[in-house]
């Protein structure tokens, strides 16, 4: 019975948001069930923020490997949540906002955790070069085609790439290297992006049916 009651108002809440779609009188729900999400994602955070202390301080009693990092992520998390809730450095007392620009948890934020997401991000950019690399070698004709497919949009991008092509008349100004990466853009990389998106909506649709049919129960937990 513990498992049938999230099922039966899984159906019940899944079935009324669509009837609500195509039903006038009905789509105020939509926005009445959005508050109510919005509600239960507060207690998500709760949830995500005890899983993340249950995780990193079993590590920490252990002493498993990396439990220096869980250390890190522990004390920050304590340390960011205690200043956020008590407003402690904010100029602005108890009752203002924790993202006022004095306050010691909008620094925090501006100073350490944006310059940490920067250097995360310029790290990735040599795993992206790295995967282009072994993406773009022409083991196969798919391959071929990428490689040559990004090496004309990465041309059309640049001088070099207008001036090589500038000597092309205007009757075949699709020849031009800028205007050809433009048509690469346009036709076989929008219709492959829409090609994914219907695959993804597809996924979504069938997914969907399966979660209120009760046949995916994988949000339940494991069955005991």
């Amino acid at each position: 019975m513990r498992r049938q009651v999230p099922l039966i108002i899984t159906f019940f809440i899944g079935a009324l948001l669509i009837i609500s779609v195509f039903i006038p009188p009905m789509t105020s729900l939509k926005e009445t069930f959005t508050l109510y999400f919005d509600i239960i994602a507060v207690f998500a955070f709760f949830l995500g923020g005890g899983n993340l202390l249950r995780v990193h301080l079993s590590k920490l009693q252990g002493r498993k490997e990396d439990w220096g990092f869980s250390l890190v992520t522990v004390i920050g998390f304590a340390f960011m949540l205690t200043i956020g809730l008590f407003k402690i450095g904010n100029p602005g007392g108890i009752s203002a906002s924790i993202t006022a620009d004095d306050s010691l948890f909008q620094k925090l934020f501006n100073f350490v955790l944006v310059p940490l997401g920067s250097t995360m991000y310029a790290l990735l950019a040599f795993f992206v070069a790295s995967a282009s690399y072994r993406a773009f070698r022409a083991k196969n004709r798919e391959a071929t085609i990428l490689l040559i497919g990004a090496f004309i949009i990465l041309l059309g991008r640049t001088p070099f790439g207008m001036m090589l092509t500038s000597w092309v008349p205007d009757q075949f100004s699709i020849l031009q290297i800028p205007n050809l990466a433009i048509w690469v853009m346009n036709g076989p990389n929008l219709a492959g992006q829409r090609a994914i998106m219907i695959g993804i909506g597809l996924g979504v649709v069938s997914m969907s049916i399966r979660i209120l049919l009760g046949i995916e129960r994988s949000y339940l937990g494991e069955e005991q």
